[in-house]
């Protein structure tokens, strides 16, 4: 029996949603442990109003820990690459309008460091980019072959 090209998407997906639940989850852990340091990579984008630095710095690594254990699980799949897609979306709009402000800052993606250690570039934007189409990817192929969803629909493999 010939494997279609839908099934072999499918197959694909499983590890493309491990990876970005391996990301997310560990990107978020030094924003949990460390809410003020992050509220400060958050400002000096300085997009947001200052009444929202500090919701955002809190809600946001727990919405990315939410969404990379759900991938990390196979449990309402598609649910998380949208959240991480949406996440990734406004990821690469923060870094085009740091870059186009010509902001010399670190990304705050992983842990807060100055701009000396981990500057934002353009590589930070194509590194984005295959991040939100390893999630577009995800959320348009995976069939919950493997996790929570595949198990507690009772399928065989």
């Amino acid at each position: 029996m010939r494997m279609r090209i839908e099934d072999t998407a499918a197959w694909l997906a499983v590890p493309a949603r491990w990876y970005l639940g391996l990301l997310f989850v560990g990107a978020c852990l030094h924003k949990i442990a460390d809410p003020q340091s992050f509220a400060l990579d958050i400002a000096t984008y300085d997009i947001l109003p200052l009444v929202l630095i500090n919701l955002a710095a809190i809600t946001l690594p727990w919405i990315e820990l939410a969404a990379g254990a759900m991938l990390l699980a196979g449990w309402r799949v598609r649910a998380g690459s949208l959240l991480i897609a949406g996440m990734m979306a406004v990821f690469l709009g923060a870094l085009v309008i740091a870059l186009a402000r010509g902001l010399d800052m670190s990304c705050g993606c992983f842990a807060s460091q100055g701009a000396e250690e981990d500057p934002i570039s353009y590589l930070n934007i194509l590194r984005d980019l295959w991040w939100l189409g390893l999630a577009l990817f995800v959320l348009m192929f995976d069939r919950g072959l493997v996790g929570i969803d595949h198990r507690s629909q009772g399928r065989s493999e």
